[in-house]
């Protein structure tokens, strides 16, 4: 994209001759030192520093900050990653990524790390405001090529934030300028449930011609799923499900911080991710038939599905199926291959992740009245369940 396009300054990422700039800032950023001892580095935040001054352009601060850190993760929290459908960026090809969303950093973090070690240009990623926090994380988001999503509650300027997002991904896929990564839905699944929402492959419309057919095929829309054997976040994802039940749920202040560093400090096991092969033309026009919103859900379905079918069945979700069925005196949907230690290992991780929120849930004044055995039946059913959706 010319730098000298300036519609787009609110929400793009960084440009080379924005890098200086944006390292002169998170070199002084008074948490550094913070930083540099969470992520283990030798030096700390001299170390940290002098990193940080060899990076001149969006390359380098991938290259030298970004690769290390998601590498320094991985290794320390993972079981490895694995992957497949990488032929779909032969040649430079662009396409817009619609991705299942399980964690909020790490998804696009792990996708752009298999890119740079395989020598692809990694993707821009599009993230919400809300995460935004401070002119710091603005400044690591933009010089790694996050797009910033405006959130509102104004109709007027969800309309204006929903049009300039939808222009941008169109600029830059059709003008085969740069691959854009993109969550199917608003916000991270849950409950295990993995949809694409209707409202934004409306947005992604929005900018186009009005031909729905011509519009989807110049997005070239490639599907992607990543699955982790251990969900990252699955405790505080069953705390806000169990207590969304009850009433409406509010994020605390930093909330969304503490599932950050929740994510990347905790275990997730093995790691896959799949690049499906990019929604076909005779597809978009199949969908081009219906009616306009039905056209859109139609698409929709296409997209689950080839994610669903590329989705990775760890033995943990038969685990927790198998479990599930017995207490509710049912046949599992699906039957798998699991060891004794493997259903050991997952009982044990539970009880692990749901002991404080159990203790929480039961001290608090609104929710103690329910006692401590049913608050933690019913936080079990609910963890069960997110391991055990993918399933069905």
């Amino acid at each position: 994209m010319p730098e000298q396009n300036t519609i787009f300054d609110s929400i793009r990422p960084y440009y080379d001759s924005e890098i200086p700039a944006s390292i002169a800032r998170m070199r002084t950023f008074e948490h550094i030192d913070d930083i540099a001892e969470f992520l283990k580095i030798e030096g700390g935040g001299d170390t940290l520093r002098k990193t940080l001054d060899q990076c001149h352009t969006v390359d380098d601060f991938q290259d030298k900050i970004m690769a290390a850190v998601v590498e320094h993760v991985l290794s320390n929290t993972s079981a490895g990653v694995e992957f497949t459908g990488l032929g779909y960026f032969a040649h430079g090809k662009k396409h817009l990524i619609l991705a299942n969303h399980r964690d909020i950093v790490l998804d696009p973090a792990i996708i752009q790390l298999i890119l740079h070690r395989n020598h692809v240009t990694t993707t821009e990623i599009a993230v919400g405001d809300n995460l935004i926090t401070s002119q710091f994380i603005e400044d690591v988001c933009r010089s790694n090529k996050m797009i910033k999503v405006t959130r509102s509650t104004s109709p007027r300027e969800v309309y204006m934030s929903s049009m300039l997002l939808s222009k941008y991904i169109r600029c830059q896929v059709a003008s085969q300028t740069s691959s854009i990564w993109i969550a199917q839905r608003n916000g991270r699944t849950k409950d295990g449930h993995d949809l694409t929402e209707q409202g934004l492959l409306k947005m992604v419309q929005m900018s186009g011609s009005g031909d729905f057919y011509a519009d989807m095929c110049e997005l070239d829309i490639l599907p992607a799923a990543i699955s982790y054997e251990f969900e990252p976040c699955d405790g505080l994802k069953a705390r806000e499900l169990f207590i969304s039940r009850r009433h409406a749920y509010v994020k605390k202040e930093g909330e969304d911080l503490n599932s950050i560093l929740t994510g990347m400090s905790g275990w997730k096991g093995r790691i896959r991710i799949c690049f499906t092969e990019p929604i076909l033309p005779s597809e978009v026009e199949y969908c081009a038939k219906f009616e306009k919103n039905e056209r859109f859900l139609e698409l929709g379905k296409i997209i689950d599905r080839q994610i669903h079918s590329a989705y990775y069945l760890w033995p943990n979700n038969y685990i927790a199926e198998a479990i599930l069925a017995e207490r509710e005196g049912r046949e599992p949907v699906q039957r798998g291959r699991y060891s004794k230690a493997a259903q050991e290992t997952f009982l044990s991780h539970m009880e692990e992740q749901l002991k404080p929120i159990v203790k929480e849930m039961v001290e608090s004044k609104e929710l103690g009245a329910e006692g401590k055995e049913n608050v933690q039946k019913e936080l079990e059913d609910i963890f069960l369940h997110i391991y055990a959706n993918p399933l069905h």
